[in-house]
């Protein structure tokens, strides 16, 4: 750890991490661990906001921190980490609880979103309240920058709010996250679906690239991915397919848009996609090949979470300490 500027982000390990996941959180992860510390967290505990099979989320758990290590994240230089394991977390959470008001989480569009699928009255409690203990996430590590994309603005302007409100009452505790914007181009869409984002709670598989998908199994995705009438390879309003794919292209490969478009003038879809394919079995060949050699062996994935989370309870606890300090507790 240097010392410097902390950034904080988390991934919930519920359903398999795929192409989206990779270029809209962990490829970006990767690319700032040397300039900040970095606290990378697998937030089991908002997978619990939905009913999880136990099994299931103990392997979910594993795979993710194989995953984090397969891309690049080196756990001597970020500290990562398996949220149950900090009990600070939802101590603070808690504490912001008591701070957070009923309007505040009422207006939370991911609830609104989530509960009208399945109706607010059987809506778990936690599903409503999770912003609260995402803040807690930020705050308890005092992060200044925090890796969002859009879905996840309004969740950071109530940490935010949060922070502030404590320091307001209490005296200054928290830092005030800042949202931590990173060139990760366009969101990944389904490939079955371009209005729809690429998501592990997708229906079918064939909506999404699992970063563990056997290479043969990723050219068959790629190869059926919608497209749109026409035949040119270009990006437009018009054509939400094909633009998904060409962005896609761009984010694996550092080419821009308009220079992949240059590359495929006169080509056809076919063309295109079974290049593509190529393009996105290169890249995951290596973290696939890493991840299955870590899941491997379970006690050092154990081993490295464990190690992670004893490096992050002693920056918590410090910071609930504070807390505790602040509003009378101690």
């Amino acid at each position: 750890m240097q010392g410097g500027r902390r950034v904080f982000s988390g991934i919930q390990p519920s359903g398999r991490s795929h192409l989206g996941t990779y270029l809209g959180a962990l490829k970006n992860w990767v690319s700032v661990q040397d300039d900040y510390d970095c606290f990378f967290c697998i937030v089991d505990l908002h997978a619990l906001t939905t009913p999880q099979d136990p099994k299931v989320l103990r392997a979910n758990v594993r795979e993710m921190a194989a995953l984090y290590v397969a891309v690049g994240l080196d756990p001597e230089r970020s500290i990562i980490f398996r949220q149950s394991r900090v009990s600070e977390h939802t101590e603070l959470g808690w504490l912001l609880n008591c701070v957070a008001r009923v309007g505040e989480l009422s207006r939370m569009t991911q609830f609104k979103d989530k509960a009208q699928k399945g109706g607010a009255d059987s809506a778990s409690v936690g599903l409503y309240d999770y912003p609260v203990l995402q803040a807690a996430d930020v705050l308890l590590y005092n992060a200044h920058l925090v890796p969002v994309g859009e879905d996840q603005r309004q969740h950071l302007e109530l940490m935010r709010t949060l922070a502030r409100r404590f320091n307001g009452l209490y005296g200054e505790t928290f830092v005030v996250p800042e949202p931590m914007i990173l060139d990760v181009g366009a969101r990944v869409m389904a490939l079955d679906d371009p209005t729809s984002k690429m998501s592990k709670s997708a229906p079918t598989p064939a909506g999404y690239v699992e970063l563990l998908d056997e290479p043969d199994v990723i050219r068959r995705k790629i190869r059926r991915a919608k497209t749109d009438s026409g035949s040119e390879v270009v990006a437009s309003p018009e054509k939400p397919a094909i633009t998904n794919l060409l962005n896609i292209y761009a984010g694996l490969t550092g080419l821009s848009v308009s220079e992949i478009e240059t590359r495929y003038e006169g080509k056809r879809y076919g063309d295109f996609k079974k290049d593509l394919g190529e393009v996105v079995v290169e890249t995951l060949a290596p973290i696939r090949g890493r991840a299955l050699e870590l899941l491997d062996d379970p006690r050092e994935l154990d081993d490295l979470l464990e190690s992670g989370a004893e490096r992050a309870r002693k920056v918590a606890h410090a910071t609930l300490r504070d807390a505790w300090t602040r509003m009378g507790l101690d």
